[in-house]
């Protein structure tokens, strides 16, 4: 039988408040702007304390310059108060605040560094716990922070790895990005192997990787000029730094070539001694680093290799040992979760279940089984191991309601221990390296999460974090997990948001906000906007297949309404919907092939697209590999394929639309342009159809909400009009009084 702690129980207790209390008042949008929540949030290695960044995220979209996207010279505005927090003593402080990046903890927990700007720059920094002080760090060499730059400590908790621009990077940089976004004239050519912008990105991901001694300043070169990633260092000596080097080659229109990628080490005292550990290729393979970096492991055609870093020795772990069992020789295909902290065993997973490999015996066991012809079966994912390699952490979800947990397995007593589950939502776990204490975000589904901390058995566990103590005072929506079927008859799943003062004997309007799949709740501020409003939100899944995946939204969205409707619980005269990006396409699509809208809004979604294959330039090909193989799932180019476009593109059937459309767009837009959306204003204005299009002039990708607050707050207030002005029609068309 199922149990929930005691201790777990309190937690949704004092978090999961009613919201009948007396003196609440309504959520909106500028509750929306205060609401503080954490990002980097940052384990010491010890677990005593946490580091994080912590802001009033909504706001950190503002007052972005959209048109010096790819600028060189441009740095992001974002504002954070970078806060400890000491979990023992319970306490916390603000260290700095300003515009800060990349927090790490010194492998003995003494210092945390970070990288904050000053003077439109990203600069060194380094906390003390000692002297509780930050310290900004001055390079030897003069040399500018990458804008992409790691931070990544060496053994001896003094030096740090950092990358840096060459001394002619910004120059030639800023020439590149001045001829294509100023001019005066401006060459594209099909000689040349990039496009344009992606030359101009290329640039930007070149980087020196260098080491800065934190106490003097002391900076030396370890890698010249080139495009590295996934940096790995030697935790247990420093002696070598294992890395990534990508090659571009062309544009590419497919995703699957125009790079090479290959592995190399460096030596690190004698920075000319480097090593090939994988050779170039063209496809981008994922590697599992253990967690002393001395052994990295990937998967090849379905079996487990792994690779000693310090002598390149390569086994293949699996062979001859990829077979269910003795008696089933099905052909087991392996992909690789975790190694264990020693790098003594690795964990892999296959579809019928996941396997503990030793790499010293040579043993391949299945430790827990998956049938996987079954579709509701629960998903388990791998957390950590227990330092001493006994044991296994695994997080829990189920596939067809809201039960999640945490389970570990033992491997000597071969059992599965529940150790939690709930309906709240827990994630973002994090475990100190001596397996003592674990952090974790926690929300009871509706609010906004906060941090809290536990003992290795999940126990002991309190909050460590109170980011909005405000929102006792505010009416939030509740939340519940809805099932219904396609009308190809496939399951899938909705989250239906109430409003605020519920009243069950009453049927309320619908505002349904759609994008692709929907499983789990958590807080969110556009949803709690509209339960405020006195409407039920929903967001409903749709069932996208590869090409022709148009109709999925008139399928799905749909038949989960119905299945509202249905219920007794919305007005079927009064549904809204609305999408941003990706569901603002998919809203100004469905209209098309519906008329039981009483409203519409498209949020920096294209409508045409034929015209948005190369109305992106700052983006490169992503528009053509969107359409072709991507997100879009036309799966065939233009050219193979048109009237696959013509279907897809919402500004064809213009003349189909009778719901009232709001467009919303960002001047500043390089994702969807506004221009795109603009030509389905003027198509529907041609045919004598109610739109109206609303560009922000100072706005990016998510039009208002992403301009200033004055026009945060414009979009919202035109939305929730559109909403009310459009349900209060049908009343009066039935002569209802609203």
């Amino acid at each position: 039988m199922r149990t929930v702690s005691y201790l777990f129980s309190v937690i949704a207790l004092v978090l999961l408040y009613s919201p009948l209390v007396l003196g609440q008042t309504s959520f909106s949008p500028a509750d929306a702007l205060k609401v503080k929540s954490l990002r980097s949030t940052m384990l010491s290695p010890d677990g005593n304390y946490m580091a994080a960044l912590r802001s009033e995220s909504v706001k950190n979209r503002f007052d972005v310059d959209h048109f010096r996207f790819r600028d060189p010279s441009y740095i992001r505005p974002a504002a954070y108060e970078l806060v400890l927090y000491a979990l023992d003593k319970k306490t916390s402080g603000v260290i700095t605040t300003g515009n800060i990046q990349n927090l790490e903890w010194s492998p003995n927990g003494s210092s945390l560094a970070f990288l904050k700007v000053r003077d439109n720059q990203l600069r060194l920094n380094v906390y003390s716990l000692a002297t509780q002080q930050p310290k900004e760090v001055s390079l030897s060499n003069d040399l500018m922070i990458s804008s992409n730059s790691i931070l990544e400590w060496m053994p001896d908790n003094q030096t740090i790895l950092i990358y840096q621009r060459s001394p002619g990077w910004m120059k030639k940089g800023m020439e590149m990005y001045k001829e294509a976004a100023e001019g005066p004239t401006t060459v594209y050519s099909s000689e040349e192997p990039f496009l344009k912008w992606d030359a101009i990105g290329n640039h930007s991901s070149l980087s020196l990787l260098s080491s800065v001694n934190v106490t003097t300043g002391q900076t030396v070169g370890i890698l010249p000029e080139g495009r590295y990633s996934n940096i790995k260092l030697d935790k247990e000596q420093g002696n070598f730094i294992a890395f990534q080097v990508t090659k571009p080659l062309k544009t590419s229109y497919n995703r699957k070539d125009g790079t090479e990628y290959a592995w190399m080490k460096v030596n690190v005292v004698d920075t000319s001694d480097i090593v090939t550990l994988r050779e170039k290729t063209k496809t981008r393979k994922q590697y599992i680093f253990s967690q002393n970096n001395q052994w990295m492991a990937w998967a090849d055609s379905g079996h487990i290799k792994i690779q000693n870093v310090v002598s390149n020795e390569i086994l293949n772990l699996t062979e001859g040992k990829n077979k269910l069992s003795e008696t089933d020789t099905t052909a087991v295909k392996f992909s690789v979760e975790k190694w264990s902290k020693n790098a003594n065993q690795l964990i892999a997973r296959s579809k019928q279940g996941l396997w503990v490999i030793d790499r010293s015996a040579g043993s391949v066991e299945r430790f827990l089984e998956f049938d996987p012809d079954d579709k509701k079966a629960p998903k388990y994912t791998v957390l950590e191991w227990m330092p001493n390699g006994e044991s296994l952490y695994l997080a829990y979800s189920a596939a067809d309601k809201w039960d999640r947990g945490v389970f570990q397995y033992d491997f000597k007593k071969d059992k599965l221990q529940e150790l939690f589950r709930s309906q709240e939502l827990y994630r973002s776990w994090q475990m100190s390296e001596d397996g003592s204490r674990w952090m974790f975000r926690y929300s009871d589904g509706d609010r906004p999460d906060e941090l809290f901390v536990a003992n290795s058995k999940l126990e002991n566990k309190y909050q460590v974090t109170d980011l909005n103590p405000w929102i006792k005072d505010k009416k939030f929506t509740k939340t519940e997990l809805i099932t219904y079927l396609d009308t190809d008859g496939k399951e899938l799943y909705g989250i239906l948001y109430y409003p605020v003062d519920y009243d069950p004997n009453k049927k309320y309007p619908l505002v349904c906000e759609i994008y692709e799949r929907f499983f789990d709740n958590g807080y969110r501020s556009s949803m709690n906007i509209v339960a405020n409003h006195g409407y039920f939100g929903f967001r409903p899944s749709v069932n996208l297949e590869q090409g022709r995946p148009g109709v999925a939204w008139i399928k799905g969205v749909t038949a989960g309404i119905n299945k509202l409707i249905e219920k007794g619980l919305v007005d079927p005269e009064k549904i809204g919907v609305h999408g941003t990006s990706y569901g603002g396409y998919a809203a100004s699509l469905l209209i098309a092939q519906t008329n039981r809208f009483a409203a519409a809004i498209n949020i920096s979604g294209k409508t045409n697209m034929i015209s948005f294959l190369g109305d992106s330039p700052r983006i490169g090909t992503r528009n053509y590999a969107a359409a072709e193989v991507g997100q879009d799932r036309i799966g065939e180019s233009l050219w193979e394929a048109p009237m696959k476009y013509i279907e897809h593109s919402a500004i064809m059937y213009a003349d189909k639309m009778n719901t009232p459309h709001l467009l919303l767009t960002g001047e500043g837009d390089w994702n969807v342009p506004a221009a795109n959306t603009r030509e389905l204003y003027y198509a529907l204005r041609r045919l004598g159809k109610e739109v109206v299009w609303v560009n922000y002039k100072t706005a990016g990708h998510g039009a208002g909400w992403a301009g200033t607050e004055e026009t945060y707050h414009d979009q919202w207030q035109r939305m929730m009009k559109w909403y009310a002005d459009h349900f209060e029609k049908k009343d009066k068309k039935e002569g209802k009084t609203p």
